[in-house]
C-alpha cells in the first residue's frame, strides 16, 4: 500500500470516529429533549442504549459509505471542481445512503417520517462540512491544515528540513511557444502529475512559484531509503510514462532540474486574513540558488555536499563539482551533480 493510499484511510479512519460521535451526539440530544418539562415523555419502548447504537450505527454506516465515496472517489474524480459542484453530488448520492439506512431502520420498527427528515437534515449538514473540511485540508496540504488548527506553529520552531526546489526547464521558451492559457493549462497537468509521486516519498509540497515546486521532508523520511533523491527520478519516471499525452496535448514532454540541500530553518505561522505555515532561513535560499546552477553544469539533479554525506548515493553516478561560491553567499558550497544509474 503506497503513501497515499495510507493517508486517505487515515483520513477515513478519522471521518468514521467523527460521525460515530455524531451520532452519539444525536442520541444524547434526543435524550435531553425528551426528558425536558416541555415534552410529552418518552414513549414506553424508547431504550437510550438502543438509539445510541441505532444513531452511532447509521454514522457508521454512513460513514463507510459515504466517508468513502468522498475520499477515494468524489475527491479524486472532481478534483478539478468547484466545491458547489461536489456538494451537488455529495448530496445526491447522500440521498441514496439516507435511503438505504431508512430501510435498514424501518426493517427494525426504528424509522418514521419526522425522524427520517430530522436525521436526513441533521446529516446533511455534517456531510457538507466534511466536504469542506477536506476541500480545506486538499487546499492546505496533508497534516498543514491540522497544525494551523492546534496553534502547533504560532510560536515559531526550529526544524531540521530537506528542500527540494524542482523547477521546469526552459520555462521562458515554453510560455512564448504555448501562449498563457495553454502554458498554464501545462504547469496545471505538471503539478497534478508530480503529486503523487512526492506523496510516495513522503514529501510535503511547500509551494508552487511559477513554474516551480517547493518539496519540503522531515529531516529522518528525507534521507530514508535516499527518499528526497528518489522523488526526482520518481516524478521524472512518472511523467515519461504519459509521454504520449503531453506530446499529444501540448505538443512537447517537460523536462526539470533541481537543487537539493538540508539544514536547520523556522517554521512558523504567519498572515491574519491568509493564514499559513512558512518556512524561513538560510537554507531555503541556498536551495534555490543550487537549482539555478543546474544550467550551468548541465545538470538534472544537484545536491549539497552537507546532503550527499549523510545518504547513501551507491545507487545514484556522481560527480563533484567542486566548491562553489553561491550568489548573494559569503562561504562556498560544495556541490555534486547526481544521475541515475541504468540500474
Amino acid at each position: 500500500m503506497n503513501t497515499r493510499t495510507r493517508y486517505k484511510f487515515k483520513l477515513l479512519l478519522i471521518l468514521t470516529l467523527a460521525w460515530l460521535f455524531v451520532g452519539l451526539l444525536i442520541a444524547v440530544y434526543d435524550y435531553l429533549v425528551l426528558h425536558t418539562h416541555t415534552s410529552m415523555g418518552a414513549d414506553p419502548a424508547y431504550s437510550f442504549l438502543f438509539s445510541v447504537a441505532v444513531n452511532m450505527g447509521s454514522g457508521l454506516i454512513g460513514a463507510l459509505l459515504g466517508g468513502s465515496l468522498l475520499i477515494f472517489f468524489i475527491n479524486v474524480k472532481y478534483q478539478d471542481k468547484s466545491y458547489g459542484y461536489t456538494v451537488i453530488t455529495v448530496t445526491s448520492f447522500f440521498i441514496l445512503i439516507i435511503l438505504l439506512i431508512n430501510v435498514i431502520l424501518r426493517s427494525i420498527g426504528y424509522a418514521d417520517t419526522a425522524r427520517l427528515f430530522k436525521s436526513g437534515l441533521v446529516w446533511a449538514v455534517v456531510v457538507a462540512i466534511t466536504q469542506l473540511l477536506l476541500q480545506i485540508n486538499s487546499k492546505f496540504g496533508p497534516g498543514v491544515f491540522w497544525n494551523i488548527v492546534r496553534g502547533k506553529y504560532n510560536t515559531p520552531q526550529e526544524e531540521l528540513r530537506i528542500f527540494m526546489f524542482f523547477d521546469l526547464n526552459s520555462s521562458t521558451t515554453t510560455a512564448e511557444k504555448l501562449g498563457d492559457k495553454k502554458y498554464h493549462a501545462l504547469l496545471k497537468d505538471i503539478f497534478t502529475d508530480v503529486t503523487n509521486p512526492i506523496l510516495d516519498n513522503k514529501g510535503e509540497i511547500y509551494q508552487y512559484v511559477g513554474d516551480e515546486v517547493v518539496v519540503a521532508w522531515k529531516y529522518k523520511d528525507g534521507i530514508a531509503d535516499n527518499r528526497c533523491i528518489r522523488c526526482f527520478f520518481d516524478i521524472k519516471s512518472h511523467l515519461e510514462e504519459k509521454k504520449e499525452r503531453y506530446l499529444e496535448q501540448h505538443g512537447l514532454l517537460p523536462t526539470f532540474k533541481a537543487g537539493i540541500h538540508c539544514g536547520r530553518v523556522v517554521a512558523g505561522e504567519v498572515g491574519i486574513i491568509k493564514r499559513d505555515i512558512t518556512y524561513s532561513g538560510d537554507v531555503l535560499n541556498t536551495t534555490s540558488r543550487i537549482s539555478g546552477l543546474c544550467r550551468e553544469f548541465n545538470a538534472e539533479v544537484i545536491v549539497s555536499s552537507d546532503l550527499a554525506a549523510i545518504l547513501q548515493l551507491g545507487s545514484f553516478a556522481t560527480q563533484l563539482l567542486g566548491a562553489i561560491k553561491l550568489r548573494g553567499k559569503e562561504k562556498e558550497v560544495q556541490l555534486i551533480s547526481l544521475k541515475q544509474t541504468a540500474g
